[in-house]
């Protein structure tokens, strides 16, 4: 029996490891979500960094909340990540479970909820179901529902939370250290076109997290830029610096800089106004 949740209210789980399903409905001008989850100990604070598990960081080091990835379904899209309730610290009393766009306000989302599955049940039917509403549409972070520890059992409660400052506001409220000098990048494409795709296999215990950077850094960085201009082609003559005239005595070699290997020469002005070149070297006589 799925459980209809209100804004504020919770039920309580017996599965040991649940699966917590964000949906909504796509369209031209509807942002695209990502699901992330936030690891909180009894301050009520991620105790690391590690704690932030997010597009970035897909995997918690203890192996206990990953995310699954994102699939197109045939009534609109989802984002999903699933938590080993059994085996969450005990020292972490609470685990958000985030929505967020990358800098696009909830305000357009239609369809958004959460659906809470038991992974160890054969049910096709979700334990909870929780329809997100933001309160002013203008909200680009949604806290959508909470896993939280009551002496020996888990909760699910429904939130529904929103913040306007993006998943970079939200996630420095609660302790994650935002390097802000990181460059945006890119984001990969949102779902898989294919359909769903296996359920993939629990991470190996002592996985290391990839560092927190801002929204919309989920793509690999774009390679550096060249650490010097390009050179000519070897092989190639350079193109050569006209010779001064007969009886005109050139400058002595200390006075005049000479450019990095590869560069053209410096053309040095002529005395004369009317002369002719001497006769090219070998090295320029064309094969």
């Amino acid at each position: 029996m799925t459980h209809a949740m209100l804004k504020g209210s919770n039920v309580p789980l017996e599965a040991t490891a649940v699966r917590a399903v964000l949906r909504w409905t796509p369209g031209p001008d509807i942002p695209d979500i990502d699901a992330s989850a936030l690891l909180l100990g009894a301050d009520g604070r991620v105790r690391s960094d590690e704690d932030f598990v997010f597009y970035n960081q897909p995997r918690h080091p203890s192996g206990t909340v990953w995310r699954l990835g994102k699939k197109r379904l045939s009534d609109g899209v989802s984002d999903t990540l699933q938590t080993d309730l059994a085996g969450v610290d005990a020292a972490v009393h609470r685990i958000l479970l985030v929505a967020s766009a990358d800098d696009v306000a909830f305000e357009g989302v239609q369809g958004l909820q959460i659906l809470l599955y038991d992974t160890a049940s054969a049910d096709p039917e979700p334990l909870a179901s929780f329809e997100v509403h933001p309160e002013t549409g203008a909200e680009t972070a949604l806290i959508c529902g909470e896993l939280y520890r009551r002496e020996e059992t888990w909760k699910f409660r429904a939130l529904g939370e929103g913040y306007s400052n993006g998943l970079q506001g939200l996630a420095t409220d609660f302790g994650i250290s935002v390097d802000e000098s990181e460059s945006e990048y890119e984001p990969p494409s949102a779902a898989h076109p294919e359909g769903p795709g296996p359920e993939l296999p629990p991470p190996a215990q002592g996985t290391a997290p990839q560092p927190w950077t801002p929204p919309g850094a989920r793509g690999v960085p774009a390679p550096p830029p060249p650490r010097h201009a390009p050179q000519p082609a070897y092989g190639y003559p350079q193109e050569p610096a006209p010779a001064a005239p007969y009886g005109y005595q050139q400058p002595p070699p200390a006075q005049v800089p000479q450019p990095a290997y590869g560069y053209p020469q410096p053309v040095v002005p002529a005395a004369e106004p009317h002369f002719k070149l001497p006769p090219q070297g070998p090295q320029f006589i064309g094969r």
